[in-house]
């Protein structure tokens, strides 16, 4: 096998309390990230590196089959740089396949197992996929994906592979014409000697934002992209081992979860429990319990949801030494309430798929619940107002980040490519102030923040407090149009089981804690938030929501005159004085 070369040494310096951490050597060519995670592994062949629903594979096992798959790939046709579809629910087949792929040079493209087939018919044009790796239970959707894809553009998958389809023999004689079995395959091809030469800016894999604002964009990552987080966060922020039993509830399809649960637990030779189910409060305890996870990683949320169980487990059942926190700004009274009952720090931190994982981040022994920390060594951060310029502390503005591990494009989209990375800087569309201390606090998503009366108005701040509430679960924050245009702060906010409360008592709630103006003038409850996968709150919902019931409740007067007041309403819902239309 080849060996990979890493010969730079880069200067990190460390822009948090403590003292600095060593130099990170980069990686130079030839570099592959798959070799390079396998032969940091060689010597523990017999060690647990997954436990998924259907068994443990070693460290040894997971080489062997992660080089027959990039054999098999690369008999069936597959070349360098090209790409295949990975839909696949989390088991250890995910890690062979991706892996594999990236060990021949072959491009894995991740995708969210939740989405629909008009979703995967775009992805699989959008990326050109020559093949598609499934998990048999997600075969149908693949399959109405791939026909939609061929009879709109002409886009043809030659191969799919499928993971452990049921009913099928061990050889997938029964597979319909044209697919395979992901078992039939490798055991059918041996193992490639040596990696693919990438060079560690090479095309590595494809991850698909959220698509909140449109169409999902192709974040094109290097091969060395992966490296650098494992360096840069892994090792020196969150100090993993391999004595370590790593569990993400963010599915590895996801930027947050592929560090989690791939990434990050093999740099270091970790073991690695994998769920394909939901990570409901029920199942996340039972892995727990089961496999004495000392390292999870969750998402606000998911936290909140578990606090609230009935079945959450007593500290002295768990091994937990550390959780994770990332998706959106963990609340301060979640994170202390957490810790008081487990005894084990809550590290929250901020991320993107386009920086493939953490920037900004708290740190073991210095948490400093509301804020996100300070930036992970490695890492640049500036705030900036809407001309670009610095803003001072105590200030909101525009988060961006500049470190080894952006991304290289948006596959096919010059424009927004262009708008996100500029130069050596990622801008993040978050918003963001800067502490005297030097710590960070979330002030929201650029489209999310809220402009009351002239002043920025941030989203989380509210919601934060309305959580501080004894009867308050979760909150979202957004902003709606009031007749005369102006901006006015609505929350809808879910209650705790068997708890009560009214309108008037939380503005008083919050009035007491926060700046008069500040506090939601309206408020809805509701029986649940819309969310992405990973449970992160999508604020642009309740506003598409919002926008649909007031286009209502103004269409018996859209274009109309309103003779009692005088005035024209347009269709937007706009006032305007009459005869001035």
């Amino acid at each position: 096998m080849a060996a990979a070369t890493t010969t730079t040494a880069t200067t990190i310096t460390a822009t948090a309390p403590g003292s600095d951490p060593p130099p990170v050597v980069a990686p130079t060519t030839p570099f592959n990230f798959a070799q390079h995670l396998l032969e940091a592994n060689a010597h523990r062949g017999d060690k647990t590196a997954y436990i998924d629903d259907h068994g443990r594979l070693r460290y040894g096992e997971l080489a062997e089959r992660v080089r027959r798959f990039a054999t098999a790939l690369q008999a069936l046709g597959v070349r360098r740089e090209e790409r295949v579809l990975l839909l696949m629910h989390d088991c250890s087949d995910w890690p062979v396949c991706f892996l594999g792929a990236i060990y021949a040079g072959i491009v894995p493209v991740a995708v969210n197992t939740l989405l629909t087939p008009d979703d995967y018919a775009y992805m699989l044009q959008h990326s050109r996929a020559r093949a598609a790796l499934v998990s048999a239970a997600l075969l149908p959707v693949l399959e109405q994906a791939m026909a939609k894809a061929m009879g709109e553009g002409g886009h043809e998958v030659d191969h799919v592979i499928v993971s452990r389809p049921k009913g099928a023999k061990r050889d997938g004689s029964t597979l319909p014409a044209g697919m395979v079995s992901l078992d039939a395959l490798i055991a059918d091809h041996a193992p490639q000697p040596a990696a693919a030469a990438t060079g560690p800016d090479d095309p590595g894999f494809w991850l698909y934002s959220s698509g909140s604002t449109g169409r999902p964009k192709g974040v094109l990552h290097s091969q060395a992209n992966p490296y650098w987080t494992a360096e840069l966060y892994a090792k020196p922020i969150l100090g993993l081992t391999e004595d370590d039993v790593c569990f993400s509830a963010a599915k590895l399809y996801f930027a947050y979860g592929l560090g989690n649960g791939l990434t990050f637990p093999l740099s270091v030779g970790a073991t690695v429990v994998l769920m394909a189910e939901r990570p409901t409060p029920e199942a996340i305890f039972r892995r727990w319990l089961d496999h004495r996870t000392t390292v999870f990683f969750g998402a606000p949320t998911g936290y909140a949801g578990m606090l609230a169980s009935p079945a959450l487990p007593a500290r002295e059942q768990v091994a937990l030494r550390l959780c994770s926190s990332a998706g959106e700004a963990l609340p301060a009274e979640l994170g202390q309430r957490f810790t008081a009952h487990f005894g084990c720090e809550i590290i929250d931190g901020i991320g993107s798929t386009e920086m493939l994982h953490i920037y900004l981040s708290n740190r073991p022994g210095q948490v400093r619940y509301g804020t996100t920390g300070w930036p992970v060594p490695g890492y640049n951060i500036e705030l900036r107002d809407e001309e670009g310029r610095p803003v001072p502390d105590g200030e909101v503005g525009d988060l961006y980040i500049q470190g080894p591990s952006a991304a290289l494009m948006y596959w096919g989209n010059r424009d927004k490519s262009r708008e996100t990375f500029q130069g050596s800087w990622t801008k993040s569309g978050d918003k963001y102030v800067r502490n005297a201390d030097g710590t960070y606090c979330y002030a929201g998503r650029s489209d999310d923040m809220l402009k009351v009366s002239g002043i920025y108005v941030s989203p989380f701040e509210v919601e934060a407090t309305l959580m501080q509430h004894p009867a308050v679960l979760e909150a979202a924050v957004i902003g709606v149009n009031d007749p005369q245009g102006l901006t006015r702060t609505k929350a809808f906010v879910v209650l705790k089981p068997g708890t009560q409360c009214d309108d008037a008592e939380l503005k008083a709630f919050v009035k007491e804690r926060l700046a008069p103006y500040k506090y939601p003038r309206l408020i809805e409850f509701v029986d649940s938030l819309p969310k992405t996968a990973t449970g992160k709150i999508q604020r642009f919902r309740l506003r598409e929501q919002e926008q649909q019931q007031q286009r209502q409740r103004q269409q018996p007067m859209d274009c109309g005159r309103d003779v009692a007041s005088n005035v024209l309403i347009s269709p937007s819902g706009q006032l305007a004085l009459a005869g001035l239309q």
